[in-house]
C-alpha cells in the first residue's frame, strides 16, 4: 500500500481555508510521517514559527525538546516524531499574547493525519488546548492536575505544560513536574525512539 502521508502533507501545505481570519495569512506549519512514533499536539505556530515554517523553532520549542531530551536532528526528522498542532497558522496577536489556535484545523485534519501514524504511538498533549480536545472527560481538572496525574492517561499520553517563558514560574511552584514527571516523560520518549 502506498505511503499517504506525503500526498496529506502536500494538501495541508495548501489549506487555506480560514485565509480571511489569519492577518499574517496562511501558511500551515506541521510534520509527520507515517513510521513517527512520536506525535507532540501543541497550540499553533507563533510569529518566529510563521516566518520560518519551521515547527517549534522559538525558545518554547527549545524547552520542549529539553524535557522530552529529543536531540534536534530526531525532534525534525518527520519519520520519528510528528508534530500537529491544534491550529496549523499563526492566528495572530491578541492583547495578552497571540490568539487561540483557530478551531478549523483539527476537525478537517488530524483524523487524516491520526490515520496515517502508527498506532503504537506515543502521544504529547502541550496545553490545555490539545488536552480539552483530547482528553475531554479530565476538562473538569485544571492543567497542573492532568499533568501531575500523567499516569492516569495510561502509557501512550502525556499531558504537558506548554513550555512558553510563562511556564518558568509554574515550574518553581511544582517541582514535582520536574523530580516525577520529566523523567518519566524521557524513558516514554526514549522507547519510542
Amino acid at each position: 500500500m502506498p505511503d499517504a502521508a506525503p500526498k496529506l502533507r502536500k494538501e495541508i501545505s495548501a489549506c487555506t481555508h480560514c485565509a480571511e481570519h489569519l492577518p499574517a495569512g496562511p501558511r500551515p506549519v506541521v510534520q509527520f510521517g507515517s513510521t513517527a512514533r512520536i506525535l507532540i499536539i501543541g497550540q499553533a505556530p507563533g510569529s518566529k514559527v510563521h516566518a520560518t515554517g519551521v515547527p517549534w523553532d522559538d525558545p518554547s520549542g527549545e524547552r520542549l525538546r529539553e524535557w522530552t531530551g529529543i536531540a534536534p536532528q530526531d525532534f525534525y526528522d518527520e519519520k520519528k516524531v510528528a508534530l500537529m498542532p491544534m491550529g496549523f497558522c499563526y492566528p495572530g496577536k491578541g492583547k495578552s499574547g497571540d490568539l487561540p489556535p483557530r478551531n478549523e484545523c483539527a476537525p478537517l485534519w488530524h483524523e487524516r493525519i491520526l490515520d496515517v501514524l502508527p498506532d503504537d504511538r506515543l502521544t504529547l498533549l502541550v496545553g490545555s488546548y490539545a488536552q480539552n480536545h483530547y482528553l475531554p472527560e479530565a476538562k473538569k481538572e485544571s492543567l497542573s492536575e492532568r499533568v501531575r496525574n500523567f499516569a492516569a492517561f495510561g502509557t501512550n499520553v502525556f499531558p504537558l505544560p506548554h513550555p512558553s517563558w510563562r511556564v518558568v514560574g509554574w515550574m518553581k511552584r511544582n517541582p514535582w513536574f520536574e523530580e516525577d514527571v520529566l523523567p518519566a516523560l524521557k524513558k516514554a520518549v526514549a522507547q519510542k525512539l
